[in-house]
C-alpha cells in the first residue's frame, strides 16, 4: 500500500503523521448518541430528522397554491399546464385568502402570489405553445380576473399583467412600486424585461440584488426595502428564463464584499465542497467524512451551507456536525484557523455568518417553491482563499447547468474545478451497477472541469492554459464490489452512524463511497500523489485504517468550540 503524502503548510515545516490504529476501545460507534464524552451532552438534545431544523418563524406556505407552482413555475419544457378543475382551486383558494375568509388552511402568502402570477405571466409571454395556457386556464383566468383585480393588491395585479396585454388591466402598464423607494422601482424597472423572457445585464441583477437585500423579517416590515411578492418574482422569473452567464456571475460575485475581504488560510492546498444547499433526503451523504479523509494528507477542505434549505429541506452537513455538537456558527476567520491547524485540517462555515443578505433569503426561498438562480450559484462561493492551490468542487443533476457552473468556477480563478453528478443531485459518486434503466440525461457519476499544472500557484493563474476533462467514474474499474447506496431517508443519526462507523474501519458500501469519493477527487483535481487512481484510493483507505480521519473529525467538534 502506499504511504501517505504529508502535507506542506505554510509557516510551519512540521506536518502530521498517520499513526497505525490504536486497539478499539470504546470508540467503536454503535451509533452517533453512544459517543459520550466526544460528542458532547447537546448531541442527546438535537432533532434526528432533517425536516426538524426547519427554522420556526418561517410561515409554512399555502399547500394548494404551492402544489400549482410546483406544475407552473418551472421552465419552458418542464412546466405543466393546469387543467380548469385545478386552476379554478388556486384562483378560488387565492380570493378566500385575500378576503381573509380561508378556513382550514393557511393563507396565501404574498411570495407565493407573486412566484405564482410571474410564472402565469411568462408563460403566456414567453413560453413555447405546448407550455404557454391550457384551454382551462384561459377560461377561469377570464371568469376569476374581476374579483382578482378587486381583491389583489397591485404589485400582484402587475405582476398579473404588466402590459394590459393578458387580460386588459390598466394599472399594469403604469405600475413604478409604492413606498419602496429606488429600489423597489428598480426591481419593478428590472421585472418588466423578465415577465416578457427577457434577460437583464451583469450590473442590473447585481443592483437590483444589493438594492433590496438583507430582506427583513416579519416584524421588521415597516423597515421593508421591498415587497416580497416582487422580490419572489424575480427570483422564479431569471429561473423560469434560463439565466445567463452573466446573470449568474452577477449572483455569485454579488455579495463577495458583503463582510469585507476573505480571509486567507496558510495551506498548500484548499478545497471549496459546493453542495447543494437543500441537502439529501434518501441517501448516504458522505462529504463530510470525505473532507475528515482528505485532510489527513493535505488537501484542506471548506465545506459550506445551511441547517435547512428548501426545497427538499433534506440532511446538510451542518445538520450532521451540530448533531454531533459542533459549533456550526463559525466566522470565515474561525474556520481559517481550524484549516490551518494540523489536527483538523478543515472547517465548516455556515451562510448565516458569511453571507447574511443572502441567508435571508431562506423562507421566501420555501415560498417559491422552485429553486432560484442562487440555488446555483452559492455552490460556487470562496467563505476563505488560499495562500496555495485552490480547487472548487460541486454537485449537479439538471443537464445544462454543468457548463454554468464550471464558467463560474473559472470566474473565480481557481486552479482546478469539478462538477459531480452524484446521487440526489449531490456530491457523491455511488459504486453500484449501472442501472439499465438509468435516468434521462447525463448518468450518475458524471464528472467534467478542468485542472492546472500543480506547480502553479494563484498569484500565476491568469493566462494558464487549463486541461478539461470529461468522464463517467464506473467503481468497478477500481476494484470496488457493486453495491446499493446505504439510505437514511432524512434520518440525521443514521448518516452519522453510518459514516462514523466507516471511519471506525467498518467495511462495506458507505466506507466504498468515502474511499471512492476522496481518491477520485483527489485525482481529477489533480492532487499532489495522485496522478495514478489506485494510489489516491489507497491513500485514502490508508487515511481511515490508521483511524486518523475519525481523530481529525473529532478533533474539528472538539476544536470548532475554541477557535
Amino acid at each position: 500500500m502506499n504511504s501517505l503524502a504529508k502535507p506542506i503548510r505554510y509557516g510551519n515545516p512540521r506536518s502530521p503523521r498517520l499513526h497505525s490504529r490504536p486497539k478499539r476501545t470504546n470508540l467503536v460507534v454503535k451509533s452517533a448518541i453512544d459517543m459520550k464524552g466526544v460528542l458532547g451532552t447537546e448531541a442527546t438534545k438535537n432533532p434526528t430528522l432533517s425536516t426538524s431544523y426547519r427554522p420556526l418563524d418561517i410561515p409554512t406556505p399555502n399547500r394548494t397554491v404551492l402544489d400549482a407552482q410546483q406544475r407552473v413555475c418551472t421552465g419552458p419544457e418542464q412546466t405543466r399546464p393546469l387543467d380548469q378543475a385545478q386552476i379554478m382551486a388556486v384562483l378560488d383558494t387565492i380570493i378566500r385568502s385575500a378576503r381573509g375568509e380561508l378556513k382550514g388552511e393557511e393563507p396565501v402568502s404574498q411570495a407565493q402570489l407573486g412566484a405564482f402570477f410571474a410564472g402565469m405571466t411568462i408563460r403566456a409571454n414567453a413560453f413555447p405553445e405546448a407550455t404557454q395556457w391550457s384551454s382551462g386556464e384561459r377560461a377561469a383566468m377570464q371568469a376569476f380576473w374581476p374579483e382578482l383585480a378587486h381583491s389583489l393588491p397591485p404589485e400582484i395585479i402587475f405582476l398579473a399583467d404588466p402590459e394590459g396585454t393578458i387580460m386588459g388591466s390598466s394599472l399594469g402598464p403604469v405600475y413604478s412600486g409604492g413606498n419602496g423607494g429606488p429600489g423597489e422601482m428598480r426591481l419593478v424597472g428590472a421585472l418588466r424585461e423578465i415577465l416578457a423572457g427577457a434577460h437583464l445585464g451583469y450590473e442590473e441583477v447585481q443592483g437590483v440584488l444589493r438594492d433590496v437585500l438583507p430582506l427583513e423579517k416579519e416584524s421588521e416590515k415597516e423597515r421593508r426595502k421591498v415587497r416580497e411578492a416582487l422580490l419572489a418574482a424575480f427570483l422564479i422569473g431569471q429561473r423560469m428564463n434560463r439565466e445567463t452567464d452573466r446573470e449568474l456571475k452577477a449572483y455569485c460575485l454579488a455579495f463577495d464584499d458583503e463582510l469585507g475581504p476573505p480571509p486567507i488560510a496558510d495551506v498548500r492546498s484548499l478545497t471549496h465542497y459546493g453542495e447543494p444547499y437543500d441537502g439529501n433526503t434518501r441517501f448516504f451523504k458522505s462529504t463530510l467524512f470525505v473532507a475528515a479523509v482528505r485532510a489527513c494528507y493535505g488537501e484542506s477542505c471548506l465545506l459550506h451551507g445551511v441547517e435547512w434549505m428548501p426545497p427538499k429541506g433534506g440532511i446538510t452537513e451542518g445538520q450532521l456536525l451540530k448533531f454531533m455538537g459542533a459549533n456550526t456558527q463559525l466566522s470565515p476567520d474561525q474556520a481559517k484557523r481550524l484549516l490551518e491547524d494540523e489536527s483538523a485540517g478543515f472547517a465548516y462555515v455556515n451562510l448565516k455568518e458569511a453571507r447574511p443578505s443572502l441567508f435571508s433569503l431562506v423562507g421566501l426561498r420555501q415560498h417559491i417553491k422552485k429553486r432560484p438562480p442562487l440555488a446555483t450559484s452559492e455552490k460556487v462561493q470562496q467563505f476563505v482563499r488560499a495562500r496555495g492551490k485552490e480547487a472548487i468542487v460541486a454537485g449537479f443533476y439538471h443537464v445544462g447547468y454543468e457548463d454554468p457552473l464550471l464558467m463560474l468556477m473559472k470566474r473565480r480563478s481557481v486552479h482546478s474545478g469539478l462538477v459531480v453528478k452524484g446521487e440526489e443531485g449531490a456530491l457523491s459518486m455511488t459504486t453500484k451497477a449501472k442501472s439499465e434503466n438509468a435516468s434521462k440525461g447525463l448518468p450518475v457519476n458524471h464528472c467534467s472541469g478542468f485542472r492546472s499544472p500543480y506547480s502553479v500557484f494563484s498569484s500565476e493563474i491568469d493566462g494558464i492554459s487549463r486541461e478539461n476533462f470529461s468522464t463517467v467514474v464506473n467503481a468497478q474499474d477500481y476494484g470496488f464490489e457493486p453495491s446499493d447506496t446505504p439510505r437514511t431517508d432524512r434520518s440525521v443519526a443514521r448518516n452519522i452512524e453510518l459514516g462514523l462507523a466507516a471511519l471506525d474501519g467498518k467495511k462495506g458500501p458507505t466506507y466504498d463511497r468515502i474511499v471512492l469519493n476522496a481518491g477520485m477527487v483527489d485525482h481529477l483535481l489533480g492532487c499532489s500523489g495522485a496522478d495514478d487512481v489506485k494510489s489516491a484510493l489507497d491513500r485514502a483507505r490508508a487515511a481511515i485504517d490508521s483511524g486518523e480521519a475519525l481523530k481529525r473529525l473529532m478533533n474539528f467538534i472538539k476544536l470548532s468550540h475554541k477557535v
